[in-house]
């Protein structure tokens, strides 16, 4: 494995630092969204009575008796903070593949370097074949990073609109003082 690692060129941190960092986030978003989701989820009245975080500020807001749209600024500020990290997951998603195929151009001018090298003499396949491995080997890295990423990013957003769908329905509950259940 570290031989392949190796192999695969100078390229091949910057995607192991992608895929690191990707990891991470996909971890601590999923606990979080999860944990957000579960505490929401719960029966409005226990909701408001538990006022878990995502939701304290918006009952503050509906408490001081702010108008709609303050109450409606206060939940786009909750959501922008839930939000952090799946910037840079997306930004992963683009750069892993990016950086693969820099490897593949870097991988295939060192091939045609030993090529132009040898313009007088004969060329064999072996010689040129460290270019094109390493051309090879940082494009599939570079893919095998970004495609999960890309995919957990689409579940993330998708969990990050229940949650947005959630506090928005406990926001107008608390607004028009329903304690029924939402």
């Amino acid at each position: 494995m570290i031989d392949f690692f190796v192999k695969g060129g100078a390229l091949m941190w910057p995607i192991l630092l992608c895929s690191v960092v990707a990891l991470g986030l996909i971890i601590a978003k999923s606990v979080q969204f999860w944990s957000v989701l579960r505490r929401l989820s719960q029966p409005q009245p226990l909701v408001f009575q538990r006022r878990p975080a995502e939701l304290a500020p918006i009952l503050d807001g509906i408490e001081q008796g702010l108008d709609e749209k303050k109450i409606a600024h206060i939940g786009s500020k909750q959501m922008r903070s839930l939000e952090k990290g799946l910037g840079v997951l997306s930004l992963v998603a683009v750069v892993a593949p990016l950086l693969g195929f820099t490897g593949t151009v870097t991988g295939m001018i060192q091939a045609f370097m030993v090529i132009a090298e040898h313009t007088g003499g004969r060329v064999g396949p072996s010689m040129v074949a460290g270019g094109i491995y390493e051309a090879l080997i940082t494009t599939a890295c570079g893919l095998f990073v970004a495609i999960p990423t890309h995919v957990a990013l689409h579940f993330l957003e998708d969990r990050l609109e229940a949650i947005g769908i959630r506090l928005e329905d406990l926001t107008l509950a608390g607004i028009e003082g329903r304690p029924h259940e939402v």
